[in-house]
Order: structure tokens, then C-alpha cells, then sequence
């Protein structure tokens, strides 16, 4: 299968290719089975509303950008295609090309008679053209085996499907395996342009970009709902999905930006505080039995469970004793914290004053289960007393500080917290995270709601 270049809108892979090359390319290899679709303004529309012509789409092998509404959309990301690869430009390239390497071309849909009319104006535009047959689009659900057999029967090596948007795609998808031949091509109301029955665009218009005000004036009645409502509709999507993009782009860059961030302050803090770390270590160690290093799985990013790490501030059976101190809480909410917990060493006290307790947590943020800033870390027993609003805050890893530190700490009830993570999610940013940085000094110093 040939690889194109594409461009990504609303989700698809648009092919991006010269006129040429998709011509040829889509012509090689001719035992390779290959489906196409054109999609435009009002094929985005359908996109968007109908499932079974979703269906169809996901299973084309080529998407090819057809008109200036495609070109918009590209261009509103700062994108762009090689060439708007329209059908009815496309099919004389085609169909020359099909001419000169003997490839014969079944033309099926539209009303009696166009589909004849249409291939023997082929005939005359590319001569040599072998046509294997032709059939009109007027048939039911009862006749499609006997018009596979037919199609099969005459060898075709490219088939055009001029059934309109979404029948045409679906009846493709649908049938697909079942056809032998190596092209099959969704091309809408070209065999209407090409028999002569519906007069193409003047080139003025063309080159405009603007054929579909032809059409419109050619057929308003039939065109209106399409190009007038289904125009100013692609445009505003366009358009939202254009902003859906770039802020989609400012978080992936902030995310990158962050991630540095967390790596070179923690990697330079862990280096500056080796001796202070080293010393509590060591006092922990000399005032109470059992490891220096407390482990607790807490939830993470996207829920995702990791091990965090602090220097243990309690005595070993803490966990076994939290239960029955839950009433002791000073903390608003459903996360425990109380001033007179009887289960932290004096040691520990001193550390929790001074925040010393959280340093092992740089290498939390080493390991990317968190960063230096962002909402505080949960235990699997409060996420699963969280209400809907509240999961919203597993938005983002967890930090060593955040909002709620520099704002007071554990003086600071949950639904606060939770607003204050919330807001933070929102417009998080390197400036924000520094800022927050340079807060918890000032924080940390002060000792306001540690304990």
C-alpha cells in the first residue's frame, strides 16, 4: 500500500499529495485492494452526524481533500495540503492514466443513462480508455448481489461509485470484499458533470475557490440547506476545532516545559540538601524504631496508584492506629490531618514543621509519578469517597506543593483544596509553577498549617 503524506482534520488522515503522485500512486500495484474517498465541507457535516457513514470513512483506505473548504480548514491550523484533489479535476488524470496502462473502468450510479453518457465523454478525453460497463444508481437492497456479479463479471480494474454522500461510501464499505477490483472510488456528482447533464463551474470560479456558489446558483432550491446552513456549520467547527488544536499544542508544550522544570530543580535540591537529608535519616533512625523511609501507594495522574516516598515522621503501627483517630481530624472533608496525633515521633514533629518530611519526594518527581507542583497526592481510601468533582482533580500529578500549601496547608478544608486544585489544573503554566515555588519558601518558613 502506497504511503501518502497526510494532514489531520477532525480526526482524519487527509491525504496530502501532488495530483500526480496521487494518480499514479493510487493506480500501482493494482492487485493491492484500495477504497477512496473524497471529503469536503458537506462530508465533514455527515461525518459528524451519521454514524454509518463514520463506519464507512474509518474503513477507506485514502481520504482526498476536495475543495476550498478543506484547504480553510488546514490553513486555520497552520497547515496545508500539496493540492486540492477534487474529483472532478481528478477524473481525466484518472482516467488518461488508467488509459495508458490498460486499465479498464466500470462506471455505476447517477440516473439512467448518465452513467453512459459520462463514460463515453471519458473516451473521448482519454483515448484508448477501456470501459468494462455501466449501470445506473437505481436499484434496491434485493439487487446488489446480482450488480456485484455484474461488476465482477466484466474484469474491472477500477470501479466509480456515483451514488452521492453517505449512500455511495456506505455501499463501498458494505460490499468491498466482495468486488475484485484493485480501485474502488466514491466520486458523487461526477458523472453528472462530465455527461454534460450539469454544467460545471465557469473557471473564474474555479479558481476562486468558490464552485459551490455556482452550484448554489445553478440548483438553489436543492443547494441552499447544503451550502448555506452546511457551509457557515463546517466553518464554525473548523474554527473550534483550529482553537481545540492550538490549546491541545500550549499543554503538550507546557507539559514538556514542566517536565524539565521538575527534572532540574529537583536533581540540583537533592544535591543542595544531601546533608540535611542524610542528617534526618540519621535522627530518625537514633529516636524510634523501624525504616527511615515511609512507603504509601497514593493515586496519581489519571488515578494511576504509585509508591510515594517520605522520611517516616511516626511509629511503625501509625497505619493500624489511623482508624481509630479519624474523629480527631481538624480537617474539614474526608482527608484526615490532626495537630494532636499521637502517633507522630517527636522527631517527626520537627519535620513536619519544617516540611523536611517531604524531601524524598524528589525522587517521586525524578521518577515522574509526580511534580513539584500540583495537587496534593491522595490515598486509594479518600479517591473512593470522591465525588465526581472531586476525580477532577487526578487531572494532573500530584505535587510536592501547590495551591494549597502556600495557602495555608492543612488549615485549609477539602472542598477548598479541591477548588484551589481545580483552578490550578486550569491554568496551570511554567510561570504558575514558579510562582508557587518561590511561595512555598515563604510557606515553609512560616510553619502556618504544617503539623
Amino acid at each position: 500500500m502506497v504511503a501518502f503524506g497526510t494532514v489531520s482534520l477532525f480526526g482524519l488522515p487527509i491525504v496530502s499529495a501532488s495530483q500526480q503522485e496521487a494518480v499514479s500512486a493510487l493506480l500501482d500495484a493494482p492487485e493491492v485492494p484500495r477504497t477512496v474517498a473524497f471529503m469536503n465541507a458537506h462530508c465533514m457535516n455527515t461525518h459528524r452526524d451519521d454514524a454509518s457513514y463514520r463506519w464507512a470513512i474509518s474503513r477507506a483506505d485514502y481520504l482526498l481533500p476536495d475543495g476550498s473548504g478543506m484547504k480553510l480548514a488546514a490553513k486555520l491550523q497552520n497547515k496545508s495540503f500539496a493540492a486540492n484533489l477534487n474529483g472532478t479535476d481528478l477524473f481525466v488524470p484518472l482516467c488518461r492514466e488508467a488509459a495508458r496502462r490498460g486499465r479498464s473502468v466500470f462506471f455505476f450510479g447517477s440516473r439512467e443513462g448518465v452513467a453512459q453518457e459520462a463514460a463515453k465523454r471519458a473516451c473521448a478525453l482519454a483515448q484508448g480508455l477501456k470501459i468494462a460497463g455501466t449501470r445506473d444508481g437505481y436499484f434496491s437492497r434485493d439487487d446488489e448481489a446480482s450488480i456485484i456479479a455484474e461488476i465482477n463479471h466484466s474484469g474491472a480494474d477500477i470501479v466509480l461509485v456515483a451514488l452521492g454522500v453517505p449512500m455511495q461510501d456506505v455501499w463501498i464499505a458494505r460490499n468491498r470484499h466482495k468486488l475484485r477490483a484493485g480501485l474502488v472510488m466514491g466520486v458523487g456528482a461526477q458523472f453528472d458533470f462530465w455527461s454534460g447533464r450539469v454544467a460545471r463551474a465557469p473557471l473564474v470560479f474555479r479558481k476562486a475557490g468558490c464552485e459551490w456558489v455556482w452550484r448554489l446558483l445553478m440548483e438553489p432550491r436543492r443547494m441552499a440547506k447544503r451550502y448555506l446552513v452546511g457551509n457557515a456549520r463546517f466553518v464554525f467547527n473548523a474554527v473550534r476545532e483550529a482553537w481545540a488544536t492550538r490549546a491541545a499544542r500550549n499543554t503538550r508544550s507546557n507539559v514538556r516545559g514542566k517536565r524539565i522544570l521538575d527534572i532540574t530543580i529537583s536533581s540540583a535540591a537533592l544535591v543542595m540538601l544531601a546533608p540535611l537529608m542524610a542528617t534526618t535519616a540519621l535522627a530518625i533512625a537514633m529516636t524510634s524504631r523501624g525504616p527511615v523511609l515511609f512507603r504509601q501507594t497514593r493515586i496519581g495522574e489519571n488515578g494511576a496508584p504509585f509508591t510515594m516516598y517520605k522520611f517516616r515522621s511516626m511509629y511503625r503501627d501509625a497505619e493500624a492506629r489511623r482508624a481509630a483517630l479519624l474523629e480527631l481530624s481538624d480537617r474539614e472533608g474526608i482527608c484526615f490531618k490532626s495537630r494532636r496525633d499521637p502517633r507522630i515521633t517527636p522527631v517527626g514533629r520537627v519535620m513536619r514543621k519544617l516540611s523536611i518530611d517531604e524531601l524524598p519526594q524528589l525522587f517521586n518527581v525524578l521518577k515522574g509519578n509526580m511534580s513539584l507542583v500540583g495537587p496534593r497526592p491522595a490515598l486509594q481510601q479518600e479517591v473512593t469517597a470522591y465525588t465526581a468533582e472531586a476525580l477532577s482533580r487526578l487531572a494532573a500529578k500530584p505535587g510536592i506543593t501547590g495551591l494549597w500549601q502556600v495557602s495555608g496547608r492543612a488549615e485549609i478544608g477539602f472542598e477548598r483544596m479541591l477548588q484551589m486544585d481545580k483552578a490550578y489544573i486550569q491554568s496551570r503554566s511554567i510561570v504558575l509553577d514558579l510562582t508557587i515555588l518561590a511561595l512555598t519558601v515563604r510557606a515553609v518558613l512560616s510553619g502556618r498549617g504544617a503539623y
